[in-house]
Protein backbone atom coordinates (compact mmCIF):
# COMPACT_ATOMS: atom_id res chain seq x y z
CA UNK A 1 0.00 0.00 0.00
CA UNK A 2 1.43 3.38 -1.00
CA UNK A 3 1.78 6.12 1.52
CA UNK A 4 1.44 9.69 0.24
CA UNK A 5 2.80 11.54 3.25
CA UNK A 6 1.47 14.91 4.36
CA UNK A 7 2.34 16.73 1.14
CA UNK A 8 0.85 14.03 -1.12
CA UNK A 9 -2.32 13.80 0.97
CA UNK A 10 -2.74 17.58 0.89
CA UNK A 11 -2.36 17.63 -2.91
CA UNK A 12 -4.81 14.74 -3.31
CA UNK A 13 -7.39 16.41 -1.06
CA UNK A 14 -6.93 19.76 -2.80
CA UNK A 15 -7.47 18.08 -6.17
CA UNK A 16 -10.60 16.26 -4.99
CA UNK A 17 -11.96 19.46 -3.45
CA UNK A 18 -11.34 21.29 -6.74
CA UNK A 19 -13.15 18.62 -8.74
CA UNK A 20 -16.10 18.63 -6.34
CA UNK A 21 -16.32 22.42 -6.54
CA UNK A 22 -16.53 22.42 -10.35
CA UNK A 23 -19.89 20.70 -10.76
CA UNK A 24 -23.30 22.28 -10.99
CA UNK A 25 -22.35 25.64 -12.50
CA UNK A 26 -24.80 27.04 -15.02
CA UNK A 27 -24.74 29.94 -17.46
CA UNK A 28 -26.84 31.91 -15.00
CA UNK A 29 -24.55 31.44 -11.97
CA UNK A 30 -23.09 34.84 -11.17
CA UNK A 31 -19.74 35.88 -9.77
CA UNK A 32 -18.66 39.04 -7.88
CA UNK A 33 -17.73 41.85 -10.27
CA UNK A 34 -16.09 45.26 -10.25
CA UNK A 35 -19.31 46.87 -11.52
CA UNK A 36 -21.52 45.16 -8.95
CA UNK A 37 -23.68 43.81 -11.80
CA UNK A 38 -24.17 40.09 -12.39
CA UNK A 39 -21.96 38.12 -14.76
CA UNK A 40 -23.05 36.68 -17.07
CA UNK A 41 -25.63 39.22 -18.28
CA UNK A 42 -26.90 40.52 -21.60
CA UNK A 43 -26.27 44.09 -22.74
CA UNK A 44 -26.20 45.82 -26.11
CA UNK A 45 -23.69 47.84 -28.09
CA UNK A 46 -24.08 51.59 -27.60
CA UNK A 47 -22.23 52.64 -30.75
CA UNK A 48 -21.99 51.64 -34.40
CA UNK A 49 -18.18 51.48 -34.05
CA UNK A 50 -17.02 49.22 -31.21
CA UNK A 51 -13.45 47.92 -31.12
CA UNK A 52 -13.19 44.38 -29.77
CA UNK A 53 -9.74 43.73 -28.33
CA UNK A 54 -7.74 40.60 -27.59
CA UNK A 55 -7.34 41.64 -23.94
CA UNK A 56 -8.61 44.21 -21.42
CA UNK A 57 -6.35 47.18 -22.26
CA UNK A 58 -6.05 49.70 -25.08
CA UNK A 59 -2.58 48.27 -25.73
CA UNK A 60 -4.14 45.02 -26.92
CA UNK A 61 -4.72 44.50 -30.64
CA UNK A 62 -8.17 45.17 -32.09
CA UNK A 63 -9.45 41.74 -33.13
CA UNK A 64 -12.48 43.10 -35.02
CA UNK A 65 -14.93 46.01 -35.03
CA UNK A 66 -18.68 45.80 -34.47
CA UNK A 67 -20.49 48.19 -36.81
CA UNK A 68 -24.06 47.82 -35.59
CA UNK A 69 -25.42 49.77 -32.64
CA UNK A 70 -27.96 47.84 -30.57
CA UNK A 71 -26.48 44.40 -31.21
CA UNK A 72 -26.90 42.17 -28.13
CA UNK A 73 -23.81 40.71 -26.47
CA UNK A 74 -23.32 38.69 -23.31
CA UNK A 75 -20.89 39.97 -20.68
CA UNK A 76 -18.90 36.92 -19.55
CA UNK A 77 -16.22 38.62 -17.41
CA UNK A 78 -15.10 42.00 -16.08
CA UNK A 79 -11.66 43.48 -15.49
CA UNK A 80 -11.63 47.04 -14.17
CA UNK A 81 -13.46 49.08 -16.87
CA UNK A 82 -13.32 46.31 -19.48
CA UNK A 83 -15.96 43.70 -20.27
CA UNK A 84 -15.34 40.40 -22.02
CA UNK A 85 -18.31 39.87 -24.33
CA UNK A 86 -19.62 37.03 -26.47
CA UNK A 87 -21.88 37.58 -29.48
CA UNK A 88 -24.63 35.36 -30.88
CA UNK A 89 -22.10 33.55 -33.08
CA UNK A 90 -19.86 32.72 -30.11
CA UNK A 91 -17.04 35.19 -30.84
CA UNK A 92 -15.45 36.66 -27.69
CA UNK A 93 -13.32 39.69 -27.00
CA UNK A 94 -12.86 42.67 -24.69
CA UNK A 95 -14.82 45.94 -24.97
CA UNK A 96 -14.51 49.15 -22.95
CA UNK A 97 -17.50 49.49 -20.60
CA UNK A 98 -18.71 52.88 -21.90
CA UNK A 99 -19.43 51.32 -25.32
CA UNK A 100 -22.07 49.03 -23.79
CA UNK A 101 -25.66 49.80 -22.80
CA UNK A 102 -28.02 48.13 -20.35
CA UNK A 103 -30.74 48.47 -22.99
CA UNK A 104 -31.98 44.97 -23.81
CA UNK A 105 -32.03 43.75 -27.38
CA UNK A 106 -32.16 40.28 -28.90
CA UNK A 107 -31.48 38.47 -32.17
CA UNK A 108 -34.13 36.21 -33.70
CA UNK A 109 -32.82 32.64 -33.89
CA UNK A 110 -34.18 29.68 -35.80
CA UNK A 111 -32.95 26.10 -36.19
CA UNK A 112 -32.87 26.58 -39.97
CA UNK A 113 -31.81 29.89 -41.50
CA UNK A 114 -34.66 29.88 -44.04
CA UNK A 115 -37.39 29.49 -41.38
CA UNK A 116 -39.40 32.48 -40.20
CA UNK A 117 -40.32 33.21 -36.58
CA UNK A 118 -43.93 34.13 -35.86
CA UNK A 119 -44.57 37.36 -33.99
CA UNK A 120 -47.97 37.25 -32.25
CA UNK A 121 -50.46 39.90 -31.09
CA UNK A 122 -50.40 38.47 -27.56
CA UNK A 123 -48.27 35.99 -25.59
CA UNK A 124 -50.27 33.01 -26.83
CA UNK A 125 -49.48 30.57 -29.63
CA UNK A 126 -53.13 30.70 -30.76
CA UNK A 127 -53.21 34.52 -31.07
CA UNK A 128 -53.07 36.24 -34.45
CA UNK A 129 -49.70 36.40 -36.18
CA UNK A 130 -48.65 40.06 -36.46
CA UNK A 131 -45.49 39.43 -38.51
CA UNK A 132 -42.98 36.81 -39.54
CA UNK A 133 -39.32 37.59 -38.87
CA UNK A 134 -36.13 36.17 -40.35
CA UNK A 135 -33.29 34.77 -38.28
CA UNK A 136 -30.77 37.52 -37.55
CA UNK A 137 -33.29 40.34 -37.10
CA UNK A 138 -32.36 42.50 -34.08
CA UNK A 139 -35.22 43.67 -31.87
CA UNK A 140 -35.65 45.74 -28.73
CA UNK A 141 -36.84 43.64 -25.79
CA UNK A 142 -39.68 45.45 -24.02
CA UNK A 143 -40.57 42.71 -21.53
CA UNK A 144 -40.50 38.95 -21.00
CA UNK A 145 -42.70 36.80 -18.78
CA UNK A 146 -40.42 33.77 -18.71
CA UNK A 147 -41.77 32.09 -21.83
CA UNK A 148 -42.80 34.95 -24.16
CA UNK A 149 -41.17 38.33 -24.90
CA UNK A 150 -42.68 41.50 -26.32
CA UNK A 151 -40.28 42.88 -28.90
CA UNK A 152 -40.30 45.87 -31.21
CA UNK A 153 -38.27 46.94 -34.19
CA UNK A 154 -38.42 48.70 -37.51
CA UNK A 155 -42.03 48.06 -38.57
CA UNK A 156 -42.96 45.35 -36.05
CA UNK A 157 -44.30 45.03 -32.50
CA UNK A 158 -45.54 41.86 -30.87
CA UNK A 159 -44.87 38.76 -28.81
CA UNK A 160 -42.45 35.94 -29.62
CA UNK A 161 -41.59 32.72 -27.84
CA UNK A 162 -38.61 33.43 -25.60
CA UNK A 163 -36.71 30.39 -26.91
CA UNK A 164 -36.55 32.11 -30.34
CA UNK A 165 -34.34 34.91 -28.96
CA UNK A 166 -30.61 35.17 -28.33
CA UNK A 167 -30.15 37.94 -25.80
CA UNK A 168 -32.61 36.73 -23.15
CA UNK A 169 -31.99 33.78 -20.85
CA UNK A 170 -34.43 30.86 -20.70
CA UNK A 171 -37.15 31.59 -18.11
CA UNK A 172 -35.77 35.14 -17.55
CA UNK A 173 -38.30 37.82 -16.69
CA UNK A 174 -37.64 41.29 -18.11
CA UNK A 175 -39.68 44.38 -17.15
Amino acid sequence: MAVFGNRGTALLLAGLWGIAGCGGATARDTVPTTSGLPVPRYVSLKSDHVNVRAGPTKDQDVSWIYTRSGLPVEVTAEFENWRRVRDSEGAEGWVYHSLLSGKRTAVITMKKKDQLASLHDSPDEDSAVAARLQAGVVAQVKRCNGSWCRITGNGFDGWIEQERLWGVYADEKVD
